[in-house]
């Protein structure tokens, strides 16, 4: 996410690239996806599955267009930066006046004439343009301002969602096995105030646990830290030995007809905190930069990027099915991992604590990550061309900036499934339909002025009419409006 062009690094094939993108989009919502399920019933939940991974498709390529454009705009000023060396060179001190003219010339003559001379294709996409340079390349200083403002919030949600998820995992696990009992209840599942280890109650443990979290993981925040490749291996092989495990074992059960499931057609109370799991669930529009230029070939990049959401869909579906339909409604927890860890289900212990505690391993090599991120754009919302922090500031105030808020959300609530759903309606929304729209729309305006029309985008969207640029920006703001009222709505209600 940093507003940056960086190395685009090595290259891999399509199929490499389709699978990145595949690990990328399946992660910590895909958890609480069921729960979200059983809320809204499954006919509502299939159908706005379903319509929310088409529109998050449609501004997936959106932003491919956009990164495109902008390889354009950074090809054409480096041509034109060679054409003016040229034009030094084959001038004298006495030609001033004349290299002007010739400047005046270079600046009105359309990139078309310059793309004839056998140069490559003006949008191909071969730099990496992360999102926040793509806004400062086609946004107002107020448009910049905003999208960094909007990063932030949604980097907040994801690490308040990841600070509440590890100490409640293990909140769960190890009350359960301090309580010499062989399953996660239902009845315990909001009942904070009940035992755990002697006199401490869960809600205690949770935050001793949350305390721990902080400490071991927090100091990362103040060091610049990357995910590596072969952990990002690690982490993908646990997630899909996990996913897989917890789809068979739930079809199993229900195939031998144990299946305690009966969810309801349609709940429309269920739908708010649905919507906001869904959109949090399609999340990859800001990471596509990074993900997509490195691969090899993209003549098909369309369609592969289309296959990835039908696979995608695919999963979810089963995923959150099965769930629905192996477990009552009320006893499925916000983590989905955690219904797993009863004795009918799953007899093998040593399953039981791979999946009770499978969260904690995946999120917390991700939390240092995501920190660093939000660090990093706080100082770029900041910044000020040809300014420096002080080192106090560079170093210790914005990390404590970024590590404090999210834990103190978390120390406050463990609801996992309103986190997520809060932090997908707001910030989710503008990342993937707000900002996606924006961008190929002024990418496009800009394109035609230094362009003209007869420009062709080779990796132009298939949704390239006005009306689906007005009609992404309708949804998102109905959208808004609907969570907003539905959340005042309970609130009166309660």
């Amino acid at each position: 996410m940093a507003g940056e062009i960086t190395e685009t690094g090595e290259l891999y094939s399509p199929y490499v690239g389709l699978v990145y993108m595949f690990n990328l989009i399946v992660g910590t919502g895909a958890l609480t996806m069921p729960k979200a399920f059983a809320s809204a019933g499954w006919l509502v939940s299939l159908v706005l599955l379903v319509f929310l991974g088409f529109m998050s498709f449609v501004t997936t390529t959106f932003v491919v267009e956009a990164m495109a454009a902008a390889n354009a705009q950074l090809r054409w000023k480096r041509m034109e930066n060679h054409q003016e060396e040229d034009d030094d060179h084959s001038s004298t001190a006495s030609d001033s006046d004349s290299l002007q003219d010739n400047y005046e010339r270079a600046e009105r003559r359309p990139i078309l004439s310059v793309q004839r001379h056998g140069s490559p294709n003006l949008f191909e996409i071969t730099d990496r343009v992360e999102m926040g340079q793509m806004a400062s390349m086609f946004f107002s200083k107020v448009g910049v301002n905003l999208f960094y403002i909007c990063i932030i919030v949604y980097l907040y949600g994801d690490l308040a969602i990841y600070a509440a998820a590890v100490p409640f995992s293990l909140m769960q696990v190890s009350c359960t096995t301090g309580n010499d009992s062989c399953g996660v209840e239902a009845d315990t599942r909001y009942n904070d105030t009940a035992p755990c280890w002697g006199r401490l109650r869960r809600v205690d443990v949770y935050r001793i646990y949350l305390a721990v979290f902080t400490l071991l993981l927090g100091p990362f925040t103040f060091f610049d830290v990357q995910k590596t490749k072969y952990l990002q291996i690690l982490t993908s092989l646990m997630r899909w030995v996990a996913f897989t495990i917890m789809i068979v074992l739930a079809l199993v059960r229900i195939g031998r007809g144990h299946g305690e499931g009966r969810p309801p057609l349609a709940d429309l109370s269920g739908v708010r905190n649905l919507f906001g799991v869904c959109v949090y669930s399609f999340m990859c529009q800001h990471s596509l930069p990074s993900l997509l230029t490195p691969v090899s070939s993209k003549r098909h990049l369309t369609r592969l990027v289309l296959l990835d959401y039908v696979l995608i869909l695919a999963f979810y579906s089963l995923l959150s099915f099965t769930a629905i339909f192996c477990f009552r409604g009320d006893s499925l927890l916000d983590m989905y991992t955690l219904n797993f860890a009863r004795c009918d289900v799953v007899s093998v212990a040593a399953v039981r604590f791979f999946l009770g505690l499978f969260p904690v391993f995946t999120i917390s090599t991700n939390f240092p990550i995501i920190a660093v991120t939000l660090r990093n754009n706080w100082k770029t919302l900041f910044h000020r061309e040809g300014g420096t922090y002080p080192w106090v500031v560079d170093r210790v105030a914005f990390p404590t900036l970024t590590l404090v808020p999210p834990v103190l959300v978390a120390f406050c609530t463990h609801d996992l499934e309103s986190l997520v759903g809060i932090t997908g309606a707001y910030a989710g929304t503008g990342i993937q339909y707000v900002i996606p729209a924006c961008l190929v729309y002024l990418c496009r305006k800009d394109a035609q002025l230094a362009l003209g029309p007869r420009a062709a985008n080779r990796h132009r969207s298939p949704f390239h009419h006005a009306f689906w640029v007005g009609f992404v920006l309708l949804w998102a703001f109905s959208c808004f409006l609907f969570v907003t009222a539905n959340i005042v709505l309970s609130e009166t209600k309660a």
